[in-house]
């Protein structure tokens, strides 16, 4: 899937498809697999308190900007253990994991399972608006619930403030 937006926050090419459950091949689990045997995906080389040089977390949103949902969550489930799971940080994490499997699920046709995920990972965004990891949580909370609401037909970019 190419979108129109192009811009990157990181250095990472992009995997040549990205993953849809049940039409392509499992990237890690299957041989043919994009990342079959990748060592970039294991590792605990992140800094999410230094998230402007976190290449793991850049390349996340990257992937997310770009439909690759599945790849995005690979990518920020390893920023999510480094910063601690129950951190204010660490939630955030996992609530942007969860919407890029929401996204992934509605791409899907699973509306069901598509907003049990977006409420869930809208959860754990912080409850006061403010700037987290470079983005505006109230915008991006904004837009996804639009998105998942049906009133906006496509899902949000993440743009990410203050990038060096």
């Amino acid at each position: 899937m190419s979108l129109p937006y192009s811009h990157r926050y990181s250095h990472t090419p992009f995997p040549p498809y990205r993953y849809i459950p049940g039409q392509s091949p499992h990237p890690t689990r299957d041989p043919a697999g994009h990342s079959f045997g990748d060592e970039r995906l294991s590792g605990d080389d992140v800094n999410p308190a230094d998230w402007q040089h976190c290449e793991p977390y850049l390349y996340g949103v990257d992937l997310f900007n770009h439909g690759f949902w599945w790849e995005a969550h690979e990518a920020w489930e390893r920023c999510w253990i480094a910063a601690g799971r129950t951190t204010e940080t660490g939630l955030f994490l996992q609530g942007l994991i969860q919407t890029a499997a929401a996204c992934l699920k509605k791409h899907q046709g699973q509306e069901q399972a598509a907003q049990r995920l977006a409420v869930e990972g809208l959860d754990k965004f912080p409850a006061a608006d403010k700037m987290l990891l470079g983005i505006d949580t109230s915008r991006l909370k904004s837009g996804l619930k639009g998105y998942f609401s049906g009133k906006t037909g496509s899902y949000p970019l993440i743009i990410l403030d203050n990038v060096l």
